[in-house]
């Protein structure tokens, strides 16, 4: 598949509310929640003012000039937190461009980017039963803790 991955423009940060719903790991057999999820405050936190703080960090990959995926990162209290100055990743694809490496190249793109402006280590957030737990250990994730549903993971730079 032919695609290309840049820095996410100012106008398109609204797009941010369709990947943190696409994020959203959705069991086998398990109905999606409704989009008004979103406006949660546990998933709020993501994606409201995007943009406006430093550790605000957001690639796009894009094919045929449609954004199919984002992968952004910000200094957050969210379920992937381990500790201040520590930014926390959010990732997700459309699901019919997913297992084609996108979200691995997007992945890559964003340590490098974190790397080169100084951060030490990132974090996350991931459902045990995720199928991406795999690419995380795959780019550099390691399980640090876990709690009944969810490893927390951190990625040293």
């Amino acid at each position: 598949m032919d695609y290309n991955i840049r820095k996410i423009k100012e106008k398109e940060y609204i797009l941010l509310e369709d990947f943190i719903y696409e994020a959203i790991f959705i069991p086998e057999g398990v109905s999606p929640p409704p989009k008004s999820i979103i406006n949660q405050p546990d998933l709020q936190v993501y994606i409201k003012d995007f943009g406006k703080e430093k550790d605000d960090i957001c690639f796009v990959a894009e094919t045929n000039s449609k954004i199919i995926g984002a992968v952004w990162v910000r200094d957050m209290n969210d379920y992937g937190h381990t500790e201040d100055g520590v930014p926390s990743f959010a990732i997700s694809l459309y699901k019919p461009y997913r297992n084609f490496g996108i979200g691995t190249k997007l992945m890559k793109t964003m340590l490098s980017e974190l790397k080169q402006r100084g951060y030490k280590k990132t974090s996350l957030a991931v459902q045990k039963e995720n199928y991406a737990v795999k690419m995380y250990r795959k780019v550099g994730f390691e399980i640090i803790r876990e709690t009944e549903e969810e490893f927390i993971m951190v990625c040293n730079l």
